[in-house]
Order: structure tokens, then sequence, then C-alpha cells
């Protein structure tokens, strides 16, 4: 998903509406951030709650991944041992054919 705001001609990704809002969280006031990069602080604050939103968000789904990973992990493991043991079998059966 791809965010982009616009502020008169100028767009902002969300790597670069991150790291905006990130200077803010190292100190610099709102005011200063808004005039800097030519954007309204209720454009800031905007950013800010929607960004604080995906948080919770991303997480829940780096959370279903996990899990997933952990499941499909799980049948990889079992179908190789599953053939393993099967070609074990074989090895035995055509064995005691020669």
């Amino acid at each position: 998903m791809r965010t982009e705001a616009v502020m008169g001609k100028r767009k902002f990704d969300d790597d670069q509406i991150t790291g905006i809002l990130k200077e803010h969280q190292a100190g610099v006031t709102v005011a200063d951030v808004c005039h800097r990069y030519g954007i309204s602080e209720p454009t800031f604050y905007r950013w800010q709650s929607l960004q604080s939103g995906n948080v919770g968000l991303h997480a829940r789904r780096l959370r279903a991944l996990e899990e997933e990973n952990q499941k499909l992990k799980k049948l990889l493991a079992e179908s190789m041992l599953s053939a393993a043991t099967l070609s074990e079998m074989l090895a035995k059966t055509t064995k005691g054919r020669h």
C-alpha cells in the first residue's frame, strides 16, 4: 500500500512521512517540522494518527505471518520425514530383491 500526501505540488511517500514524524520524536517541535517541510500542523497530526494506527496493524500482520511461517516449517519437516522414511523402505525392499 502506497500512501502519498499532497501539499500543493509536493508529495511525500510513506518513508518520507515516517522520517518527518521521527524528526519530531527526536525533539524537533511540530511547528519547526511543519515549517521545514511546508506542511500544515493538521496534516502532521493526521499522519501521526494514521501511522500510530498502522503500527498495530503491522504488528498483527507480522504475528500472523510468523504463525503461518511456523506452520509451514512444521509441514515441511513432516514431509521431509515422510520422504526419508519412504526412501528407507524402498531401499530395503529393492535390496532384498537383488
